[in-house]
C-alpha cells in the first residue's frame, strides 16, 4: 500500500499540474492553491479509518478492523460530490474562511476532498490488493498489485522510494515554477 506521504503528494502534484498548465491565467484566481492542499489532505482521508479500528480494539472490541470497508469504497469520495452539489445549488456564495486574501468555497472544499479520496482509492487498487470498490454492497475486491512485478529484493523498498522520488519531484518542480528559493 502506498504511504501517506504519496496519497497526500499525488493529489497535489495532479492538481497542481492541471491548475497551471490547463488553466487560463484569469481561472487560476477561482482555482487558488488552497484548494490543491486540500486535495492532498483529502488523499490522506480514507485511512481515517485506521483510527476507528484502533478506537474499537481499544474499548476492548477484539479484533475489528474495519480498513479498507467503506472509506475505501467509491461511495465514500461520492458522498463529497453530493455534499459539493447540494452546497452548490443551495448557497453558492458560501464561505468558509479567508486564507490570506482567497476566500475558499464550502462546496469547492467538498469537491477537492472528493478527488484527493478517489485518488486515494485508485492508488491503493494499483499497488495494492483488496480494495472493495463497491462496500457494503458489494465484496468484490479489485486489486492490480503491481508491486509483485518488481524484483523481490525491491518490494519492501518500493514505497518509501516512491515516497522520496515523490517528494523530490514536488520540491523540484516548485523551485522551477514557482521559484521557492526566493521565500527561503
Amino acid at each position: 500500500m502506498p504511504y501517506a506521504v504519496t496519497h497526500i503528494l499525488v493529489p497535489i502534484v495532479l492538481l497542481s499540474l492541471f491548475r497551471d498548465f490547463y488553466l487560463k491565467k484569469r481561472t487560476k484566481k477561482k482555482f487558488p492553491l488552497h484548494y490543491v492542499l486540500i486535495a492532498g489532505l483529502g488523499g490522506v482521508l480514507p485511512d481515517i479509518d485506521f483510527i476507528f479500528s484502533a478506537f474499537l480494539n481499544l474499548i476492548d472490541i477484539s479484533d475489528w478492523n474495519i480498513h479498507r470497508t467503506f472509506t475505501h469504497s467509491l461511495f465514500f469520495p461520492l458522498l463529497f460530490l453530493v455534499l459539493f452539489l447540494v452546497f452548490y445549488g443551495v448557497n453558492a456564495k458560501a464561505r468558509v474562511c479567508n486564507l490570506t486574501r482567497h476566500k475558499l468555497k464550502l462546496n469547492y472544499i467538498f469537491l477537492f476532498v472528493g478527488i484527493g479520496c478517489f485518488i486515494h482509492i485508485l492508488l491503493d487498487a494499483l499497488v495494492g490488493v483488496n480494495v472493495f470498490f463497491f462496500y457494503p454492497f458489494s465484496n468484490i475486491d479489485f486489486g492490480l498489485n503491481l508491486i509483485r512485478y518488481l524484483p523481490k529484493d525491491l518490494q519492501g523498498l518500493s514505497m518509501p522510494l516512491l515516497d522520496g522520488i515523490l517528494l523530490v519531484i514536488w520540491i523540484i518542480y516548485l523551485e522551477l515554477k514557482h521559484k521557492i528559493s526566493d521565500f527561503i
